[in-house]
C-alpha cells in the first residue's frame, strides 16, 4: 500500500500528470453525469428555437434542430468516451496475450503473431470501419470493434517488447527451475512487470480512440442519429459554419481538450512508472 502511495505520489508531483489528470477526469465526471440527467432530452425538436445564442435557458445555445447544446455534448462526449474505452479494451484484452505468448514462445509462434500484427497494420482504423460497416452497416459498436481491432496489435507490441528483456533475467530461470510453466510465468512474473508500460499505453490509445470515432463518426460510419458523439456534432454543424461558428466550435474544442487531458496524462504516467526515466531527471519529485 505505501508503494502505490509513493507511486501516486510521485504522479502527483508531475506537472503533466496532474493536468491530465484533472482534464480527464472532469470529462469522464461530465460523461458519467450524462447517463443520469442532461439539461434537456436530446431528442426533442424545437424548430422555433434553433441557433439561438448562450442564454440562461440554454446555456451553449441550441442546434439546426433546436435542440440543447450542452445536452449534446455530454452525450456526446459520452458515447466518444464509451466507443474508445471499449475500443481500448478490446485491444488490450486481445493485444496482450498475444505478446506475451510470442515472447515466452520463440520461434514459429511468434512468427505467426508478428505477421498478423503486421497483417492487421496494414488495415487502419478508418479502413477496417469501411469493410466493417460495408457488410453490417454503420454504428458505434462496428466503429468500436474497428478501432479495437487495430489496437490489438499496438497491445502486442508493446508486450511482447517489455517482456522479451524480462525473460533474460535470473528470476525468470528460477521459476522455470521450480517447474512453472510458460503461461505460468507470463501471469506471474512477466505481466506485472509489464503492467506500466501497458496503462501507458493504454492513455494514449483512448486519446487515438477519441480522434478515429470522430473521424468514424463525420464521414458517417460512426456514430447515428438519434443518438450523438463529438464526431457526429461536427458533421451535422458543418453546413452552418460560417454563420453559426460556435456549433463546431464547442465539440471540436471538446475533442482537443480530451486528446489533450488523455496525452498529458499518458505522458506523467510514463515518467512515474518508468525508472529509467525518472533517474535521468524526467521527474523532479524534490522540486
Amino acid at each position: 500500500m505505501m508503494a502505490e502511495q509513493s507511486t501516486f505520489s510521485r504522479a502527483l508531483a508531475h506537472p503533466s500528470f496532474r493536468l491530465g489528470l484533472f482534464g480527464s477526469a472532469a470529462f469522464i465526471l461530465l460523461a458519467i453525469i450524462s447517463l443520469m440527467w442532461t439539461p434537456y432530452p436530446t431528442d426533442i425538436v424545437d424548430i422555433p428555437n434553433r441557433f439561438s445564442t448562450f442564454n440562461a435557458a440554454n446555456w451553449l445555445g441550441t442546434d439546426y434542430l433546436g435542440r440543447d447544446q450542452l445536452s449534446l455534448l455530454m452525450r456526446g462526449i459520452a458515447s466518444s468516451l464509451k466507443v474508445a474505452l471499449l475500443a481500448v479494451a478490446i485491444g488490450a484484452l486481445i493485444g496482450v496475450p498475444l505478446g506475451l505468448a510470442a515472447a515466452a514462445h520463440r520461434g514459429w509462434l511468434e512468427a505467426i503473431i508478428l505477421r498478423f500484427n503486421d497483417f492487421i497494420f496494414a488495415f487502419p482504423a478508418i479502413i477496417s470501419a469501411i469493410i466493417i460497416t460495408t457488410l453490417i452497416g454503420p454504428s458505434a459498436i462496428n466503429a468500436m470493434v474497428a478501432i479495437g481491432i487495430f489496437n490489438i496489435p499496438v497491445f502486442a507490441r508493446v508486450a511482447r517488447g517489455g517482456a522479451l528483456s524480462l525473460w533474460t533475467l535470473e528470476y525468470v530461470d528460477a521459476a522455470k527451475l521450480s517447474g512453472l510453466s510458460n503461461a505460468q510465468i507470463s501471469m506471474r512474473h512477466i505481466m506485472p512487470n509489464v503492467a506500466s508500460l501497458l496503462i501507458v499505453q493504454a492513455t494514449i490509445q483512448l486519446s487515438l480512440g477519441i480522434l478515429a470515432e470522430a473521424g468514424l463518426s463525420y464521414i458517417g460510419l460512426g456514430t447515428q442519429p438519434p443518438d450523438t458523439s463529438l464526431g457526429l456534432m461536427l458533421k451535422e454543424a458543418q453546413s452552418f459554419f460560417f454563420g453559426f461558428p460556435t456549433q463546431a466550435i464547442i465539440p471540436g474544442m471538446s475533442i482537443v481538450l480530451l486528446v489533450i487531458s488523455f496525452n498529458l496524462l499518458g505522458d506523467g504516467l510514463r515518467d512515474t512508472l518508468d525508472p529509467k526515466l525518472s533517474k535521468a531527471g524526467g521527474i523532479d519529485v524534490a522540486g
